[in-house]
Parts: structure tokens; C-alpha cells; sequence
């Protein structure tokens, strides 16, 4: 199931970055640059999460880079990311996979259709998505963007929700409120234990 843009906003070979804006009833309402629409007074918008897994059962962290406006320096997910109006989920998921770490997404699932927050950063930076959650898995060796991702880290998936229970605040804040909702949305991801 992919999530509807408005298919008459400008093409995503735009020039510039655009995100899809969305009304109370989180249908598509309108663009706007994506460079000025993370503020103090972010509207809501369209938006992705992916937690990636490997053969072996793990789950991916990313640590954020320390120059990104919001949340830097800490862990979450593997990468999330904006559709391009008119751009199907899977295709912005797989596109955000190619340009955060350089790899290749198999088996793409979207686990979490319906998941939306908001939070605050210190900095005052708002975040006000509609977020569906995709899981997926890796197909290629991690070679992250230094602008986007300063460390990476393979872990057990029980172990991350224990770690997001003891330690919120070194992660994300939608990677806290994700985890225990994917862990019973996708139980099999979470209760075997990983391959080492």
C-alpha cells in the first residue's frame, strides 16, 4: 500500500526539494521547500520512516550527523526521509535508502501506516510528520554520508527496545515512540534473537 501525494504538485525532478503538506484529516493540502519548512512552527507533512534489518536478524542504528539542524549526534532508525510530491513511498524509501547509505532496500514492508508526532528539539526545531514505518532489508555494503550519518551500529532488536526504555534521550524521539510499536506490530523481528 503506498500512501497518495497530490499527483498535480510539481514533478520530483524540481529543482528544489519539496515536501507534501497535509490537513488536519492528513490528506495532501499542498508543497513547500523542504529547506524552510522545519522551523520553530513546522506544519504537518508527509514524511518516512525504515528500520533496516540484516541477514542475521540485526537492526541498524544510525547515529545522526552533528551538522543536522535537529536531533544531532543522536541514534534512531536507519534513515528516514520525505516522498517528492507525486513520488509512490516505496520509490522515496528506496531513493533515501541510496542517498543516506549507499545501499540497496529488499523486502520493504510498511509496518506502521497510520504512525504521526511531533516533537521539539532543543533548539526550539519542530518536527510534525505523518510518518508510515517501513522495515526492510539491507542489499549492499553501508557507505553513509558523512553529512547525513557519523557512526552506524548492528544491533540485537531486543536490545534496542531495553535501551529505549533505560535511555530515551540518546535517541530520536520518533525512534522511541516507533520501537515498541513495531516491536508488536512485527513481534518476529523482535523475539528471535539475532545471529552474531
Amino acid at each position: 500500500m503506498d500512501i497518495p501525494t497530490d499527483a498535480s504538485a510539481p514533478p520530483r525532478e524540481a529543482p528544489e526539494e519539496l515536501v507534501v503538506l497535509l490537513d488536519e484529516d492528513h490528506r495532501p493540502s499542498g508543497v513547500a521547500r523542504k529547506a524552510e519548512v522545519h522551523t520553530r512552527d513546522t506544519p504537518l507533512h508527509l514524511a518516512f520512516s525504515c528500520w533496516l534489518f540484516d541477514a542475521d536478524g540485526r537492526v541498524l542504528l544510525t547515529r545522526r550527523a552533528l551538522g543536522k539542524a535537529a536531533w544531532p549526534g543522536v541514534w534512531t532508525n536507519a534513515f528516514c526521509g520525505h516522498p517528492f510530491p507525486g513520488e509512490e513511498m516505496t520509490d522515496a524509501v528506496r531513493r533515501r535508502a541510496e542517498r543516506e547509505l549507499g545501499v540497496g532496500v529488499t523486502g520493504l514492508a510498511m509496518a506502521l501506516p497510520d504512525f504521526a508526532y511531533r516533537a521539539v528539539d532543543a533548539s526550539g526545531i519542530v518536527e510534525h510528520e505523518v510518518c508510515p514505518v517501513f522495515t526492510g532489508l539491507i542489499d549492499g555494503t553501508l557507505e553513509p554520508r558523512p553529512d547525513e550519518v557519523m557512526d552506524v551500529a548492528w544491533s540485537d532488536p531486543a536490545g534496542v527496545l531495553d535501551a529505549v526504555a533505560g535511555v530515551p534521550f540518546a535517541f530520536s524521539p520518533w525512534f522511541v515512540e516507533q520501537a515498541p510499536l513495531l516491536a508488536a506490530a512485527v513481534p518476529e523481528r523482535f523475539t528471535a534473537p539475532a545471529v552474531r
